[in-house]
């Protein structure tokens, strides 16, 4: 039995969700998404939350229930709040702008690296080495950040490169004489 997929997701306050069939939408102030969930699982709106329920006990219906709850509370967060991932940049030379709508990286190559902001992500650069991704779908804000860091992914010996706010870089002891 899935623990999480026992709990009913609670719809926030300005967010609007409808259950047609086997999609769900969620319409809020940040935008509005839709989640189509699997045949497996059955979806029912019951006062003011989103029940989610597997058809059957077998082994894919219970393994989908509480993945199907998550993505459809990821979507209800993200149209009222919405997603944001945090890089750092670290290394000499190393900076990131933005140029125009795209991000032009310095991460120590012979060329600038250039990056196309997909649509529905915000790309903001507040300090040269700091890069926030924002957005309302989860799953694009982390594949972003994701691609931008594979330019440059941080080294153990200096730590130099691109890597998330909250991470943290195991060091490696260089050669001793």
């Amino acid at each position: 039995m899935s623990r999480i997929g026992k709990k009913p997701v609670a719809i926030p306050d300005g967010v609007t969700a409808t259950v047609e069939g086997q999609t769900v939408k969620a319409k809020g102030p940040k935008g509005e998404l839709s989640f189509v969930v699997n045949d497996e699982v059955l979806v029912k709106l019951d006062e003011g939350a989103i029940k989610v329920d597997p058809r059957d006990q077998s082994k894919q219906a219970l393994s989908k229930w509480g993945m199907s709850r998550t993505m459809i509370s990821n979507i209800l967060n993200g149209v009222k709040t919405g997603f944001e991932k945090k890089l750092e940049i670290s290394g000499v030379g190393y900076r990131a702008a933005m140029q125009g709508k795209n991000l032009q990286l310095s991460l120590g190559f012979s060329h600038e690296v250039v990056y196309q902001t997909p649509e529905g992500i915000q790309i903001q650069v507040p300090k040269p080495t700091e890069i926030v991704v924002s957005g309302i779908d989860k799953q694009r804000v982390g594949q972003v950040a994701s691609e931008i860091r594979e330019y440059r992914s941080p080294e153990p010996y200096k730590g130099k490169g691109v890597k998330y706010a909250n991470e943290t870089i195991v060091r490696k002891e260089g050669k001793k004489k």
